[in-house]
């Protein structure tokens, strides 16, 4: 009730009522590590995609060697909605970079190298541009950066950032930043007495709009190094005699900008200028803007202007001082001319990534350690992991060691409460390999995986679309994806519902004996049935074999309670720095009840009443006072697993003749 009521009336007053619902996460977002075709952004990062043809934007799409683009597309095609993908670069490959100065003439001091924040060749098409508009005239360390990726149209702008060690916008640290910094490249300072980079395209100086003439033709001479030979000593009338002046900085830019494209347009298809205001406000900035499509090889153009025949109008609009820079740094491809050097191409590098790509390193978040960025993902895919050699699609890659990258991958699931699904690697072929695979040449064991063989037969739209074989990892995240949105995560994957999407056959087709010897070792089938066509015909995590009598031998089970260790952990953090006594006790056990139950009415557990579903326990019999003198509250949460029905065994008997009584 309020504190202190001071007048006579109703006083009302809310009260809390202790519910804090919990609120079941999602089960079926799929990770996939492994090189792309490109990343449009950074190397060993996560992107989320939640199309293929979102994929496609960012990572290129399929490409035969990204074992992780048909997987993904795999995925898609057989309901999954949700994916994080992981771009592993080639091993030795080397990023894209170019070095930006601080001046044109011989004493320029290398002020900027920007790198491609991931290797490929895609990598040539980004642009780097640098200006100094709004930017205050003392402070001759500040200037905007801008990044182009001519492949998406991606542009990034870091305005006001400085070469100042001291400022709060020092551009190392804002476009380095992971968080709000570039997706698309990393920059550092070679050297420290270096001065900020010179803007690209021609500077002029300022102009008096005042002393615009038009009492006869003044015209530019303009000419452009590349392409070689075809914009040289161009006259550009700029001035008509009786033509109505410019009134403003911007009209000049505007007016000089169309004059310039009338004279080369039609010269050099694709050719073209953009004038801007200058820093200054006074004078106008020249920027050559060729055609990626037609004159992708003179992006970095360099501009020079000369007077004119018959009268020069170069004084008159500034251009006949100021600076002159290529219209574009570019990376990897830009030539050593005027305040642009230093160029480093991207190499695709040697090879795909080998094992220690894959796996990454847990202090860089590279490689597998990359999804420590995500939020959640529940299942893991790594088709690359069991890749085959160039060339002979029975062999493993030698620089692959399955084992070593799906142990990794294991901790890592055990750690993220997320599910691993293996692939056999590429010589498994029939029953008898598959036994000596699952039985002993695969040493990575636990609950939180599961095993499938064979492999699966899809059309490849990139060789004409031939069949080739693929590991099924990619498949089967998209059936568990499916499963749990249309029956629950307590249904297991596999049954007649079960099919696979756009399979055109198995590199084994299984008899039931066959599959009788496999399934005891906790190797789920992929199987061909009539009517149903290719389904998954198993449901055991690789702890799923008989003979280890694990309580987590099916997979249902254990991803039902993965999913409700996430929940619950989750959706308990509010009881963190609670009172711990009895008021919080009861406020845990209604809320882990509520989530419990709800459960229950969806038919996740075994049993006819709550009770015999599951239990939630919370009280002095749970937390002692030793407990609570350590800050501890535990909370007990039991419930009764439905395991599937693995065999049906029907019993006929035929009756004799019975007696009538």
């Amino acid at each position: 009730m309020p504190v202190n009521p001071t007048y006579p009336g109703v006083y009302i007053q809310e009260l809390p009522s202790g519910v804090r619902t919990i609120t079941g996460v999602a089960t079926s977002i799929a990770a996939f590590v492994g090189w792309t075709a490109r990343v449009a952004g950074r190397d060993n990062f996560p992107y989320t995609v939640r199309s293929f043809g979102e994929y496609e934007r960012i990572f290129g799409g399929l490409h035969r060697d990204s074992h992780v683009s048909y997987a993904v597309q795999q995925f898609f095609a057989n309901g999954g909605t949700e994916a994080h993908v992981v771009r592993v670069p080639r091993t030795g490959a080397v990023p894209a970079a170019i070095t930006l100065e601080d001046g044109t003439g011989g004493a320029a001091n290398a002020a900027l190298t920007v790198t491609a924040a991931a290797t490929g060749l895609d990598a040539h098409n980004r642009l780097i541009d640098v200006d100094y508009d709004a930017i205050p005239a003392s402070d001759t360390a500040a200037f905007n950066l801008t990044i182009t990726d001519l492949d998406t149209g991606a542009v990034e702008r870091f305005p006001n950032v400085s070469m100042s060690a001291t400022s709060t916008r020092n551009v190392v640290a804002v476009v380095n930043d992971e968080a709000t910094g570039s997706k698309l490249v990393t920059v550092a300072i070679p050297d420290a007495t270096a001065g900020r980079p010179i803007q690209t395209g021609a500077v002029g100086a300022d102009v008096t709009l005042g002393s615009l003439l038009n009492d006869n033709n003044y015209t530019i001479r303009i000419s452009s190094d590349v392409p070689a030979g075809q914009i040289a000593n161009v006259d550009v009338t700029i001035f008509e005699t009786g033509e109505t002046l410019p009134q403003s900085v911007l009209g000049l830019a505007r007016h000089v900008e169309r004059k310039i494209n009338q004279a080369i347009s039609n010269l050099v298809p694709g050719a073209a200028v953009r004038c801007v205001p200058s820093n200054t406000g006074a004078g106008i900035r020249v920027i050559p803007d060729f055609s990626p499509e037609l004159l992708n090889a003179s992006l970095d153009a360099r501009l020079t202007f000369a007077a004119g025949v018959p009268n020069s109008a170069l004084a008159m609009i500034g251009l006949n001082t100021g600076t002159r820079n290529v219209g574009h740094y570019r990376l990897g491809l830009g030539r050593d001319l005027q305040a642009q050097t230093g160029a480093v191409p991207a190499t695709a590098g040697t090879g795909l990534p080998n094992s220690q790509g894959i796996i990454g390193n847990e202090g860089n978040f590279t490689g597998l350690y990359a999804l420590k960025k995500v939020d959640l993902f529940n299942i893991l895919c790594i088709p690359d992991a069991t890749r085959s050699a160039a060339g002979d699609p029975n062999t493993l890659d030698s620089t692959v060691d399955p084992n070593e990258i799906f142990a990794r991958a294991m901790e890592l699931c055990v750690a993220e409460r997320a599910f691993l699904l293996v692939d056999p690697p590429p010589e498994v072929r029939d029953t008898a390999s598959a036994i000596d695979w699952i039985s002993g040449g695969l040493t990575v064991s636990g609950v939180n995986g599961a095993a499938y063989y064979p492999h699966l037969l899809f059309v490849d739209p990139l060789d004409d679309f031939q069949v080739r074989k693929f590991p099924p990892c990619g498949a089967m995240a998209g059936l568990y994806a499916r499963t749990d949105t249309n029956r629950g995560v307590w249904k297991s994957p596999a049954g007649t519902e079960a099919t696979l999407s756009r399979v055109r056959g198995l590199t084994h087709e299984m008899t039931d004996a066959e599959n009788g010897a496999l399934n005891p070792l906790g190797l789920n089938c992929i199987r061909n049935f009539p009517v149903f066509r290719t389904i998954a015909w198993g449901a055991r995590t690789l702890d799923g074999a008989d003979a280890r009598a694990s309580e987590w031998k099916y997979l249902s089970p254990r991803r039902l309670a993965l999913f409700m260790e996430e929940s619950l952990y989750r959706g308990t953090k509010w009881a963190v720095f609670e009172p711990n006594g009895e008021q919080l006790w009861s406020q845990l056990r209604l809320n882990v009840s509520t989530f419990m139950h709800q459960l229950f009415r969806q038919g996740a557990f075994k049993g006819t009443t709550p009770q015999e579903a599951y239990f939630v326990t919370c009280d002095a019999t749970t937390t002692t006072q030793a407990d609570i003198d350590r800050g501890i509250v535990n909370v007990l949460v039991g419930f009764a697993p439905l395991k599937p029905a693995e065999f049906v065994i029907i019993t006929l008997q035929q009756l004799a003749g019975q007696d009538q009584v």
